[in-house]
């Protein structure tokens, strides 16, 4: 069984930065792996923020490209999102997924938006960014 475990969340100002991490266990990494942030505001549709494949490819959503990044690292897998910039829009709660299929659509796509299961995901923690 994949667990998750976000941290890291908290509130800032505009402008201000944060960094998310995700700590896994019992999840498989092999040779071919995927790995998310996603995000739901209060009212809003989940959004797929960002992913980051086994070869150390990263994608990211529109909306935050050039602010945040998302890194693994090498001796215990643990997923980090350093975001910076931040913007009130950016308030939501934010989750840690893993799942081959992150990786095969865009990462803003709607069938992950909608997707009902990841192999791993989240408790969520909350960012909250004031003006």
């Amino acid at each position: 069984q994949v667990q998750l475990v976000e941290s890291g969340g908290g509130s800032v100002q505009a402008g201000g930065s944060l960094r998310l991490s995700c700590a896994a266990s019992g999840y498989a990494y092999g040779n071919d792996y995927c790995m998310g942030w996603f995000r739901q505001a209060p009212g809003k549709e989940r959004e797929g923020v960002a992913r980051l494949k086994s070869d150390g490819s990263a994608t990211y959503a529109e909306s935050v490209e050039g602010r945040f990044t998302v890194s693994q690292d090498n001796a215990d897998k643990t997923l980090r999102l350093q975001m910076n910039k931040l913007k009130p829009e950016d308030t939501a709660m934010y989750y840690c997924a893993a799942d081959a299929a992150i990786c095969v659509v865009p990462i803003t796509a709607r069938s992950l938006s909608t997707k009902a299961r990841f192999t791993g995901w989240g408790q969520g923690i909350q960012v909250t960014v004031s003006s």
